[in-house]
Parts: structure tokens; sequence; C-alpha cells
């Protein structure tokens, strides 16, 4: 047998085995379509709960979801705009669910899939290799979204929502953005943990400042002076009226080095410590005041939005 003959049959396997990973599939991907979008949406269980993205749904309370021939309503049972991501349940009829890899365990280079289908025909799919994991990044509302997946599978218009699957066929990440040219998946083993929490609360609840904020590096001088073991912190630019931060007596240019004796180091280091459990507890926030290192109490309430779901 040739070289080219073997490549050939190679590359012939490669392109079977991806077909029929998309095939077995199809049954538990589904099509989510409201008013304003149309997305993607993951079959979780047979009993038709459905996992998709938060921003695929925006405020809609039902959507249609396309299954096949079939067009189902759904109702939204739960939404975490923090992690983007949201819960559906259809009663119709049983359903495929897919099955659920440990994102806990994937490394770099593996060969993924990306499947969609929000226009309820056959699932689309690109492929690529995992880039990163365990990424942080700026999630949809401002916040960090932690230990995202990147892919160089590109996603298109309606991939939201969408599985990314391994060689095995395991669902591993939730597809919910592409940008600087790579695709970023919320990893399985989180989506699994919050839509089980939705699937009895409806809803997660944070903690919540009233900040807008980023992160600074802190002059050295500063650091000396004031006997810091971090060169950072989280600068405030904007404190909204009537919120914590406000009642705190935070001000634009303060900069918060410590939450509840944490350290705040990255704008991505607070949302971490914005837990459930510091709701309506008041804590001790550090922060730099010009050259001063200030000790302030705040009392974090819920996030508004969450209120408002």
């Amino acid at each position: 047998m040739s070289d080219q003959t073997s490549s050939l049959q190679v590359l012939k396997s490669l392109s079977d085995a991806t077909s029929e990973l998309v095939q077995k599939l199809s049954p538990s991907i589904v099509s989510v379509n409201t008013r304003m979008t149309r997305g993607t949406g993951v079959v979780l269980s047979p009993d038709g709960y459905i996992v998709t993205c938060n921003h695929v749904l925006g405020r809609s309370a039902s959507v249609r979801i396309g299954l096949g021939e079939r067009i189902i309503e759904a109702k939204a049972v739960g939404f975490d705009p923090y992690s983007d991501i949201a819960l559906l349940k259809a009663e119709e009829e049983r359903f495929k669910p897919v099955e659920l890899g440990d994102s806990d365990k994937l490394n770099t280079g593996q060969f993924v899939l990306a499947l969609a289908n929000p226009f309820n025909r056959q699932p689309t799919a690109t492929i690529g290799i995992i880039t990163s994991v365990g990424a942080t990044l700026r999630g949809w509302r401002g916040t960090a979204m932690e230990n995202v997946i990147a892919t160089d599978a590109r996603l298109n218009p309606g991939f939201s929502g969408g599985p990314l699957i391994d060689v095995s066929g395991k669902m591993i990440g939730l597809n919910t953005a592409y940008v600087w040219s790579r695709g970023i998946a919320i990893p399985a083993n989180k989506v699994k943990n919050i839509a089980d929490r939705l699937m009895t609360g409806g809803k997660l609840r944070r903690a919540y400042l009233g900040i807008v904020s980023n992160t600074v590096s802190i002059p050295q001088e500063i650091v000396s002076q004031t006997h810091l073991d971090q060169d950072s912190g989280v600068m405030i630019f904007q404190v909204e009226q009537g919120a914590p931060a406000k009642k705190a007596g935070l001000t634009m240019g303060d900069v918060i080095v410590r939450f509840n004796q944490k350290p705040v180091a990255t704008f991505y280091d607070l949302p971490q410590l914005l837990t459930e459990d510091v709701i309506g507890k008041k804590t001790i926030l550090s922060i730099l005041r010009g050259e001063k290192l200030l000790e302030l109490t705040i009392t974090p309430t819920t996030a508004e939005s969450e209120e408002d779901d």
C-alpha cells in the first residue's frame, strides 16, 4: 500500500467519524427561537430540560424549540446572566439527552467539534482544537467568566448555546462567543452545576456592590508606604446611586485591594469573592485613597438584575 493511499484512508476515516458524531448527536441539539434571536440549545435530560445561553433568550419567558420536523413550546425556568447560562423546559415528549464529559480533564491540543442548529435543519459543525483551558475573560455583563475553554473552531451566528464536543461524542462545553478569532465555551462541569441549581431555584444569587472598575497598577512607593504585598488593585470608575458602594462611602478613584481580608489584585478577583454567602453581611473593604490605605464597611446586596429576572 502506498503512502498516498494510506494517507487517504486516514483522512476518510477521520471524515467518516466526524460525520457519524454529528448524526449521532443530532437528536440532542435543538434550535432556540425567540422573537428577536435564533440560537441553539442542548438537551440535558429525557424529560425536556434544555440548556442554552442566557444572551440567546434575553428576557423571553417562552420560546419555540425546533427538533427535526417538530416545533415545541418551551418555558424558561432559570436564568444566570453572569455565567450566560439559561435553562428551558419542554413538556410535550421525551428527549434524547447529550452525554456530558469531564471538562476538568481537558488539555490544550485536543480535537473538538462545535455544533449548532439555529434554523432547525441538520446540525452544522466546525472543527478545531482546544487552544487554551482555564482562561478568564469579561462576560456579557462586564463581569468575569472564569475557566472558559478557548478553541480555534469558528463559531458562526446561531452557534451560541450549542455544544462543544470531544472525539468521543461527549459535550465538554457550551459555546457562548467568538472573540479574537477564538471560540469561547463554558466548561460542561460548570454548565451542569448551574443547570442543576436552576432546576430547583430558578436563578443564582450573587453579591452586588454597584461599581464599574478595572485593574490598575499601584506605584511602588505606595506599595512600600502602605506595606501592601501586591502591586495592583481594582480602581473604581463609577459608583451607582443608592448602591452598597455608595452607602459605604466609596468614590471614583478609590482602588480596592482587599475584600473580606482577601486580596483583590485584578478585575477578575472581585467577582470570585462576591458569593452568595456575603449578601447582607457587613464586610471589610480595604482601599487605597490617594496614598492612604483605608478600611470601609460594606454590605453587599443581591444583584438587581437577578431580582428583575
